[in-house]
């Protein structure tokens, strides 16, 4: 598996220098990572870096890798787990890890245009963390355009790479 963070996130962490690799075989095992603050509270968007698909996770507990990680693969499986219908192999123990650098500028520029989105979503308070991913995944992006379209969404990119339909949507990913 690869964990992408930021820079940012990467120091905070107090990660090792990050290399450059390239994108995992298994789309489903590549996940990007970017640390934000919403007023005095930080929060890290963890987003799946072919799909784009996201959570949010509160921020405050993650100060090292070792828990950067717990707390990021426990939420790729409940993802992966609530995408329904994954072969057992594909929701393998996914050790080892390995920190990367940022697969491309694409996908740091759609990570920040999320991160706008979330900002906005839990600035006005209303929004539980746990749910201001489902409201990502129903962005368009213009890093997912296919075909005709010019935008995606990363509910539906994540649901071509998982092998469902796109009306498979999950009601919340509260269960992290």
């Amino acid at each position: 598996m690869i964990l992408r963070p930021s820079q940012k996130l990467n120091a905070r962490i107090k990660g090792s220098p990050l290399e450059v690799v390239t994108a995992h075989e298994n789309p489903l095992l590549d996940w990007s990572a970017h640390v934000f603050a919403v007023g005095r509270a930080e929060y890290v968007l963890v987003s799946n870096t072919i799909s784009l698909y996201s959570a949010v996770l509160d921020g405050a507990a993650i100060r090292d890798t070792t828990r950067f990680t717990e707390r990021v693969l426990g939420v790729i499986r409940a993802l992966l787990d609530g995408a329904g219908r994954l072969p057992d192999e594909r929701l393998a123990p996914v050790e080892p890890v390995q920190f990367a650098k940022s697969l491309d500028r694409s996908v740091t520029g759609s990570m920040n245009e999320l991160i706008t989105h979330a900002t906005a979503f839990l600035a006005g308070g209303d929004l539980p963390v746990a749910d201001v991913g489902v409201r990502l995944n129903d962005i368009l992006l213009s890093a997912l355009a296919s075909g005709s379209s010019k935008y995606g969404r990363p509910r539906e990119a994540f649901a071509q790479l998982v092998g469902t339909g796109s009306d498979d949507r999950p009601t919340s990913e509260s269960s992290w």
